[in-house]
């Protein structure tokens, strides 16, 4: 179904670039592969490529117009290197800023205006002095391809009797949203949202750790500085006000020394002097009564 809807919509631009030429460039695909195209169009106005008719490949993906095209110039310019691919919004470097509602007429207008800005470092594009520029554009003319077999003049004298057969058209314009530029530039938006989305992480984050720590409502900065400035002037002054007064003599304290608690009379009437229990000492004597008893009996009988 892809390759189906990929074929018409080629199908259909070729015809229509026939149908409504161009006095300012001409594209068509060649004969044995419909996904390569060869172009030729008209240096810009008023610049150093004013004169000059450039030939140029288009290469076209399996799955156009769902990714852009890529562009190589075969003619020397002076803006862009030959055979190698430019880098371009509309190009196949930057897929992101294409849109399928542009075609390759729209690509070629835009590629035409972009030869007047400057390079900057571009990928594909060349610093060359502007009399060199000129003297290209001059030779330009009697370049030949050898796979369309005719001369960029021929072409373009081609495309200039096909206009005035054809109705007239529109003048074809770059559309607004089609922005094309060096891969710094293009760049930089990316890097923006991508540091901008990093921060925002970052204080996402910082905030849902400020919620697990933080128990009591916020206080008003400014509120509390406030209210801490009377707390140090207080903790200041305190000092000189207690260097200034005399400090009293305090009394030693006297050092009691413990004394033991007297035993009540019944604590103390289980202990003699020597430490031995009174009962100890009563059995004993008890004992000796019994004895003596016991022996004065034995020597009564014996009597």
């Amino acid at each position: 179904m892809a390759a189906n809807t990929t074929l018409k919509r080629i199908t259909k631009e070729a015809a229509e670039l026939q149908k409504s030429p161009s006095p300012d460039f001409a594209a068509s695909p060649i004969a044995s592969d419909l996904f390569e195209w060869h172009f030729t169009l008209r240096g810009p106005p008023s610049s150093p490529y004013a004169s000059g008719q450039y030939h140029g490949r288009i290469s076209l993906p399996p799955t156009y117009p769902y990714r852009p095209p890529s562009f190589r110039f075969l003619t020397p310019s002076g803006r862009f290197e030959t055979n190698r691919e430019i880098c371009l919004s509309i190009s196949g470097h930057h897929e992101e800023t294409w849109q399928p509602a542009w075609g390759i007429r729209t690509a070629l207008v835009a590629l035409r205006s972009f030869m007047e800005t400057d390079v900057k470092g571009q990928l594909g594009g060349m610093e060359c002095s502007e009399e060199r520029r000129k003297t290209m554009a001059e030779e330009s003319c009697r370049w030949r391809c050898g796979v369309c077999g005719m001369s960029n003049a021929e072409i373009m004298a081609d495309a200039a009797d096909r206009c005035k057969d054809a109705p007239q058209a529109k003048q074809d314009v770059v559309p607004n949203e089609l922005k094309m530029g060096f891969r710094d530039e293009l760049e930089k938006p990316k890097q923006q949202q991508k540091q901008q989305q990093q921060e925002e992480e970052e204080r996402e984050m910082a905030e849902m750790a400020e919620g697990f720590v933080q128990t009591a409502p916020p206080v008003d900065r400014s509120q509390a500085e406030a209210q801490a400035q009377p707390l140090t002037r207080n903790y200041e002054s305190r000092p000189i006000q207690a260097a200034s007064q005399p400090i009293p003599a305090q009394p030693t304290a006297t050092q009691a020394v413990p004394v033991p608690e007297q035993p009540t009379g019944q604590v103390a009437g289980w202990r003699n002097d020597n430490g031995v229990p009174v009962w100890l000492d009563r059995l004993i004597v008890a004992l000796v009564v019994f004895l003596v008893a016991l022996l004065m009996r034995i020597m009564y009988v014996g009597v």
